[in-house]
């Protein structure tokens, strides 16, 4: 499923991947719409026929991402809005043995995520997952999403990397797809990112996995690095 002695680099996806994606839903489903209601006479309903209408239209594309950008849009503190439930965020199952395990072999793992910089600072605080990996990026750096082909070649020019020996673990698809047009040699799909949700079907073309712990086996086995790789 990975070829794990041809690599050099492992890109994780945050949200879904590592973290457990039913705070982001909780959130954009439940809770926003709640206070969004709250806030402007509403009913829980009507919120939603308002809200999610807005935000699908975005979908794909950065402001779908960006915290700023619905803050004025909605004219809400969403960064606010997400600390109140930041009891909700989570590791995924494996997550921590998993990067443990990256760690150990001496690959070098970088964070690539469409989180705007102010939740993931909320992120972090609560997990520490920052002091699990060697690099975190959001692709608001970049000014453009992961879906964007050509936010891989613009990656590189913060995070040195060989395309033929990277590998990207995503739970979204259009990611994975974009990551693979872009030369990124081998991709992995997450099939269970919210923990409240069922799985989804495959990728046919993408290898999957539930959870981290169908890949640790042949992870462990993998020789670390020589010294100065």
């Amino acid at each position: 499923m990975v070829n794990w002695h041809s690599l050099e680099t492992v890109f994780l996806d945050m949200d879904g991947t590592l973290l457990d994606l039913h705070f982001d839903n909780h959130f954009w489903l439940e809770h926003l719409p709640r206070r969004y209601a709250e806030y402007n006479n509403l009913s829980p309903e009507e919120a939603r026929d308002t809200i999610i209408p807005m935000i699908m239209a975005e979908r794909g594309s950065l402001n779908w991402y960006c915290t700023d950008y619905w803050s004025d849009r909605l004219d809400m503190d969403i960064t606010g809005l997400k600390a109140e439930v930041g009891e909700r965020i989570g590791y995924r199952p494996h997550v921590t043995d998993f990067l443990d395990a990256v760690r150990d072999t001496g690959l070098r793992s970088v964070i690539v995520t469409n989180c705007h910089p102010d939740p993931l600072s909320l992120k972090l605080q609560r997990t520490g997952l920052d002091s699990r990996v060697d690099n975190i990026i959001s692709s608001h750096q970049l000014g453009k999403p992961k879906e964007d082909p050509a936010f891989w070649q613009d990656l590189a020019g913060l995070e040195a990397y060989q395309p033929a020996a990277t590998l990207m673990v995503d739970d979204s698809f259009p990611v994975l797809e974009s990551a693979r047009t872009a030369g990124i040699a081998q991709c992995l799909a997450i099939l269970a990112p919210d923990s409240r949700q069922p799985a989804r079907d495959r990728h046919p073309d993408i290898p999957s996995i539930h959870h981290f712990d169908e890949i640790l086996p042949a992870l462990r086995q993998r020789q670390p690095l020589p010294s100065g790789q």
